[in-house]
């Protein structure tokens, strides 16, 4: 964030020059400038010893929800987009209607366009496949052929967690049309596979973690437990030798005071 004018404590330098509080710049002899500079030896700093970080453990955000399909029927905006709707083309606004034609009918060859929802005002930037490698009019993505002056779209992506493909059409001189959002059940069946095969490994990795954690707190407890033993010997040996010390001082003074 910007603020319109810094606080009066606030002092600027230059860059490469630290500021000066309060300093006393010494006085200096006209002849200083020409004698030798003096050098200041300062003393080795201890170096720093590295610091161990502990073990981190990261999780992946996941990049589905676990059950698409009763979200994409129960959440309100996508049940809103999935009715068919009214959409146009975004790009270049500020551009000739000519240009913008030959901008989307380019953009459509290329694999890519732009397009909004004007009842809602939804904005979406599709990809899609320029080539059918099935051949089957069915899966193909981008199709000039349907219908003269309109291409067709079918657009995949992720929205909300859920695998989910828009479908519809835009006349290539107005630069508008129809589409709407429908369930990409295909999409959906390979995303959740991978959603399984992520969370399988997170609940390995965690058991792992947890399972190295315990090691690590029984083999500080073993030597906690064996510094403790050691101190408490020599803690024994050290009163048995206050003990001796404290009889020959005794049987010292009984026999000066016998003489």
């Amino acid at each position: 964030m910007l603020h319109s004018a810094a606080p009066s404590s606030f002092n600027m330098f230059p860059f490469g020059h630290a500021p000066q509080h309060n300093a006393q710049v010494p006085a200096s002899h006209p002849g200083d400038m020409f004698h030798a500079p003096h050098h200041h030896h300062h003393a080795p700093q201890p170096q720093q010893t590295e610091v161990q970080h502990k073990p981190r453990f990261l999780f992946k955000m996941p990049r589905v929800v676990p059950n698409q399909k009763e979200k994409f029927e129960s959440d309100e905006f996508l049940k809103r987009h999935s009715r068919e709707g009214e959409v146009r083309y975004t790009g270049y606004r500020d551009r000739p209607i000519h240009e913008r034609q030959n901008k989307f009918l380019s953009a459509c060859r290329d694999g890519s366009t732009e397009i909004a929802f004007i009842g809602t005002g939804f904005n979406l930037m599709m990809s899609f496949e320029t080539s059918c490698p099935t051949y089957s009019p069915a899966h193909k993505q981008c199709d000039f052929d349907r219908e003269p002056g309109k291409v067709h779209l079918r657009a995949p992506f992720i929205l909300n967690g859920v695998c989910v493909r828009w479908r519809g059409w835009l006349d290539l001189e107005r630069l508008d049309g129809v589409g709407c959002l429908e369930f990409d059940e295909e999409a959906a069946v390979g995303e959740d596979a991978k959603l399984r095969e992520q969370v399988e490994s997170y609940n390995r990795r965690l058991r792992e973690f947890e399972e190295q954690s315990k090691a690590r707190s029984r083999h500080l407890a073993g030597l906690v437990s064996t510094s403790h033993s050691q101190f408490s010997s020599h803690h024994h040996l050290q009163s048995d030798l206050l003990l001796e010390a404290r009889k020959k001082q005794l049987e010292l003074a009984a026999t000066q005071q016998s003489i």
